[in-house]
């Protein structure tokens, strides 16, 4: 399962670190036989998200038990899950799990505790200020069915509740076997108050436009599949999104000091989320290039998840050996991934340099696999170069400013002539006029 192993910079940036404009995941031939048998013909992915959102929209509760039978496979007999039920996840998972989930929530909270910021007024004469107030009730979609993802619990409603946000609700699809007990021991962890059977773009529309069950939420954070984030990208405006996550990826800068094992055992964590990850190692020794490779081929041997894998090594992964670490930075810099990791010796000097990453691992130390689960910062980060412009989600996303404007008789005095001169400029002589009043009332001595 050899890697592709590249020379140079500018091969670098016209393979491995290749993204089309407005990359989509092409439909799998059985994921469009699957969409006949629902719908009874062929349909597009963007008309297939359109419907779904569309009829829970108008049916409410009727379409999202129809979309857990006919999508799910998941005979339901309530969308929410009951106070019972959760209470008997708790005896279905073992204690170390138990206490791993708690440690994870202790350290999130901890770090983002360190985030908010506060409302602040300048109650003398600048009468300027911002209230900083959290979000009613946000919705977080956890993705389940076949897997159970309990950090994504964790990784999102921990931070929205250290923001103060009054209500948390959880979707996540149940299928056959009903929404995993991990992810709901973590939703207790994480102090969730609702969590229902839903997945997909169902249970995105289900909670931007609310059912009679579901109740409607000012924002919906999470990752989930091309369904998923077709349908945010839908929903958008009549509820807030934290950003649109594409297939995960790892970059790695190594220089001839790394351990070649964990270099390996790294893009293969990465490998192992989906055949569309993107685990590539950027490093300036053909020697180190080399031996991982070798490394990779040894260590996938055993893995259970060997064939997603072998799909995200063939079709999104590699080796490129460059001329030095400057040149290493640079092409992260213009790819922008959402993980960095920096395995080179004075790794601090070189993270300053770093501009567009969703998260920088420094260190042998800290690899990013520990920060899917116990480091602290939320794991859902910016994908597909959006690091460029977005960041990890955090306590920020979960509260909204208000701008506050109290100038004193001195201040308009001294700013309202300037602003009646632009209104004028625009063609607005009401701005203008409503500034004006105001000054002519001005005391003297006070302008």
């Amino acid at each position: 399962m050899a890697l592709e192993i590249v020379f140079g910079a500018a091969q670098a940036r016209a393979g491995l670190l290749r993204r089309p404009l407005g990359e989509t995941q092409e439909p799998l031939p059985a994921l469009m036989e699957r969409i006949r048998e629902v719908f009874g013909r062929d349909m597009a992915l963007q008309e297939v998200v359109a419907r779904i959102v569309e009829d829970v929209r108008t049916r409410g509760d009727a379409a999202l038990f129809d979309y857990a039978r006919r999508l799910d496979g998941a005979e339901i007999s309530a969308l929410e899950v009951s106070r019972e039920e959760m209470t008997r996840a708790g005896t279905a998972v073992s204690p170390e799990l138990a206490s791993a989930l708690a440690l994870s929530a202790e350290r999130i909270r901890a770090f983002h505790a360190n985030c908010r910021r506060q409302s602040w007024v300048d109650f003398g004469e600048g009468g300027l200020g911002q209230w900083i107030r959290p979000l009613a009730r946000v919705g977080m979609y956890v993705p389940g069915g076949r897997a159970a993802y309990p950090s994504t619990v964790l990784m999102t409603a921990v931070p929205a509740r250290v923001a103060g946000v009054r209500e948390v609700v959880v979707a996540s699809p149940a299928g056959r076997e009903g929404i995993s007990p991990a992810t709901l021991v973590a939703a207790g962890i994480a102090e969730v108050d609702r969590v229902f059977a839903i997945g997909g773009a169902q249970a995105i529309a289900a909670l931007a436009f609310g059912t009679e069950s579901v109740p409607k939420v000012d924002k919906i954070c999470g990752p989930g599949n091309v369904f998923v984030q077709l349908a945010k990208r839908m929903v958008y405006g009549a509820v807030d999104i934290d950003g649109l996550y594409g297939p995960t990826e790892t970059v790695i800068i190594a220089d001839e000091t790394a351990d070649a094992e964990m270099c390996a055992a790294d893009l293969l964590a990465q490998a192992e989320h989906d055949p569309m990850a993107s685990a590539i190692l950027i490093t300036d020794s053909s020697e180190l290039a080399r031996a991982v490779d070798r490394e990779v081929d040894r260590q996938v041997l055993g893995l259970s998840r060997c064939d997603i894998i072998a799909g995200s090594l063939k079709g999104r992964s590699g080796i490129a050996v460059v001329a030095d670490l400057d040149e290493a930075v640079e092409l992260v810099n213009d790819y922008a991934p959402e993980h960095l990791s920096l395995m080179v010796r004075n790794a601090w000097s070189y993270s300053e340099k770093v501009a567009n990453a969703g998260g920088i691992f420094i260190g042998e130390t800290s690899p990013e696999a520990v920060g899917d689960y116990t480091a602290g910062p939320s794991h859902v980060m910016p994908t597909g170069g959006t690091a460029w412009f977005g960041s990890p989600l955090t306590v920020e996303d979960f509260l909204k400013v208000t701008s506050v404007v109290a100038v004193d008789g001195r201040t308009l005095g001294a700013i309202g002539p300037a602003a009646a001169a632009i209104a004028r400029a625009e063609g607005l002589d009401a701005h203008a006029r409503a500034i004006e009043i105001r000054l002519a009332r001005i005391p003297e001595g006070r302008s």
